[in-house]
């Protein structure tokens, strides 16, 4: 028997449960979604987890459809799931835990005794040692952005290629490998020896089904690739970025952009104007250098200084 929280299957069997974390200001118990997908025949562990943000719903989605296509007499290894991490921020449809107002991960690797966010990290973490590979799926907040995987443990890492080539076989075509900040699972679990990624699926508010299709291609591509699944992942080649050049806003107004996610920009290229409210140019503001417009506000009206768009730079493909 495989057990996680109140889930427990035996081989070729799928539970579904609850892992505890706390309680919630009334006291009643807190406990997290979980499932066991235990193989019926030995093989690697996957671990994957959802809404560690709590309004970055499209990692739900995907364990939504992803865990009743999957049939255990088929599976070879265990798939453990969690599929809302961040309980009290996606009560609420908030980013940060609002309990504590930490943004969950930034937690990692947590501390059972420390705070609601912290203790959460910790229980989820412990679940994810118990893995080979880990897929931590967020998405963009509420922000527009390219379907991308991240990878966060830093070039020099000792896991560095092993992350790299479980973010290519994910495949959304897109790749940030940029080394992360303390905290994230993405930076924890590699320091622990497991190959992990951050699969970042687009930016939407609510959930968008385009996305969540990509995610779903993507856990399948992990499980045939990595033995779980008999058959071949679809692996393609990826637009790697090594980093961002992020842009604010020079003047107050409202935003008119220049540029669809994804295209790639040359340096002095148009990203955005800003015009006053009759239509008049106040600012335009140009790329510093060439790479691939990344990420971008959602809504037009910006302060003076006020974050507006993103470009991937240092980009490459493998």
């Amino acid at each position: 028997m495989i057990t996680l929280g109140t889930a427990s299957a035996a081989p070729g069997e799928i539970d579904v449960g609850r892992l505890e974390v706390g309680e919630s200001r009334d006291g009643a118990t807190v406990g997290l979604p979980v499932a066991v997908i235990n193989g019926a025949s030995p093989g690697k562990t996957l671990y994957m987890q959802a809404a560690s943000d709590g309004d970055e719903l499209n990692g739900v989605g995907v364990i939504q459809r992803v865990v009743p296509q999957l049939d255990p007499a088929e599976l070879s290894g265990t798939i453990l799931v969690v599929g809302i991490v961040n309980y009290h921020a996606f009560q609420v449809a908030q980013h940060r835990n609002p309990i504590d107002d930490t943004k969950m991960n930034r937690a990692y690797p947590g501390d059972e005794r420390g705070t609601s966010s912290e203790r959460i990290a910790a229980a989820t973490f412990e679940v994810a040692r118990r893995a080979d590979l880990i897929l931590d799926l967020h998405q963009g907040s509420t922000s527009r952005m390219i379907n991308e995987v991240r990878v966060r443990c830093g070039r020099h890492h000792r896991m560095h290629a092993k992350c790299l080539r479980l973010a290519k076989t994910f495949g959304c075509g897109y790749v940030l490998d940029q080394k992360g900040p303390d905290g994230q699972l993405a930076r924890a679990g590699p320091d622990a020896g497991i190959p992990t990624i951050d699969p970042e699926l687009g930016g939407c508010v609510g959930w968008d089904e385009e996305s969540i299709q990509k995610g779903v291609r993507g856990v399948y591509n992990v499980l045939h690739e990595y033995g779980f699944l008999d058959g071949d992942a679809e692996l393609e080649s990826q637009t790697r970025a090594r980093g961002f050049d992020q842009y604010g806003s020079p003047a107050g107004g409202l935003v008119r952009f220049k540029q669809e996610l994804g295209n790639e920009v040359s340096a002095g290229d148009v990203l955005f104007e800003v015009t006053d409210v009759f239509g008049q140019l106040k600012a335009r503001v140009t790329a510093d250098h060439a790479g691939i417009f990344w990420r971008s506000r959602r809504l037009p009206q910006v302060a003076t200084g006020e974050y507006v768009c993103s470009v991937g730079i240092n980009t490459d493909t493998y």
